[in-house]
């Protein structure tokens, strides 16, 4: 059998069962594709792909459907990833460019590639292991209330409402923020702990107690930890696909809702050449996802932190893939700025 021509019908398979969700026959691919040769041809190059475990048939008809393997072969074999369509890339441009803040930002990106790819999209926060300090504000709410405001250069924003221990004046307040602000701007958030001891011993002893009290604040904002968060959207789009698992959605369900297991597999994750990495059924690790595939890429400064979808196996794989890398290159353009 022709090596070209096999993966020609494979190919052919793929994208007809991508669109009908039906089995596909050799008749259909005859009819479909011109790929230059019979029906009994096309049987026999069926027979061969079905015998290497590249195609089934689900029930006694005639058409088949590919397997775990067959899509791996598939998806292997797209030697580039399609760019996507100016209009798409101008709607994912100004999307993510009026986002107010890291927040926003991400909430913005899976909704967007939900929408682009009709799958479940998740996004993982930003590593935040090489962020910085890039401002500090405090603002008097009242004489003994401030609003503390800590920026990372990751445009990561914390902030908490705090009562100090004596009431503390505006020009008082401002000389503390500027103070602060000398000292920890550009510090690394996992280093402010030992940078905050140093500005606090230059602090006037008549603002040492407000000053302790907004340094520890400070150094909690800078605590915390949401790089082991994910968001995500467009669980709805599973729905519309239970005819694509065929036993129940229950378990990709609650493989979602255990992020713990979703970073995980995002993080084991490497991607290709392409720039992307695709997981398909059994390759996933956990049992419940035996039945999805998931497709991702790094972003950010580092690219450690992912971005990707997840969906049923038999979905649009060189759209998907493009999608989530060209959200990818936009996310961490704007992070970067």
């Amino acid at each position: 059998m022709s090596e070209p021509r096999r993966l020609e019908v494979l190919r052919a398979i793929v994208e007809d069962y991508v669109h009908s969700r039906e089995p596909v026959g050799s008749k259909a691919l005859v009819e479909r594709h011109h790929l230059g040769v019979s029906s009994a041809t096309i049987r026999n190059d069926m027979a061969a792909l079905e015998e290497e475990g590249l195609i089934t048939a689900p029930h006694t008809s005639a058409g088949r459907i590919p397997t775990d393997k067959g899509y791996r072969l598939f998806v292997d074999r797209i030697s580039d990833v399609k760019p996507l369509s100016a209009p798409e890339r101008r709607a994912i441009s100004s999307l993510l460019e009026e986002a107010d803040d890291l927040d926003d930002v991400m909430d913005r990106t899976v909704r967007l590639l939900s929408q682009l790819t009709n799958q479940v999209a998740v996004v993982q926060y930003p590593h935040l292991g090489n962020a910085k300090v890039r401002h500090i504000e405090f603002v008097l709410l009242a004489p003994a209330q401030v609003l503390v405001v800590l920026i990372s250069t990751t445009g990561r924003v914390e902030q908490r409402v705090m009562t100090v221990p004596q009431p503390v004046t505006e020009p008082d307040l401002m000389d503390l923020r500027q103070h602060f602000l000398s000292v920890l701007s550009g510090t690394p958030l996992s280093s402010i702990t030992s940078q905050l001891a140093n500005a606090l011993t230059t602090v006037p002893v008549e603002r040492r107690r407000v000053g302790n009290a907004l340094g520890h604040c400070l150094e909690q904002l800078a605590g915390i930890n949401r790089e082991d968060r994910l968001v995500m959207a467009g669980t709805a789009n599973l729905a519309r696909s239970t005819v694509d698992f065929p036993l129940t959605i229950g378990p990709v369900l609650e493989a979602l809702e255990e992020q713990v297991v979703m970073l995980r597999l995002l993080s084991e994750m490497e991607q290709d050449a392409r720039g992307v990495a695709v997981r398909i059924g059994r390759e996933n690790p956990h049992g419940g996802l035996s039945e999805a595939s998931v497709v991702a890429t790094g972003y950010g400064p580092d690219a450690t932190a992912k971005v990707g979808i997840l969906g049923p196996t038999r979905m649009d794989y060189p759209t998907t893939m493009a999608a989530v890398r060209a959200v990818a290159r936009y996310l961490s353009r704007i992070l970067n700025n």
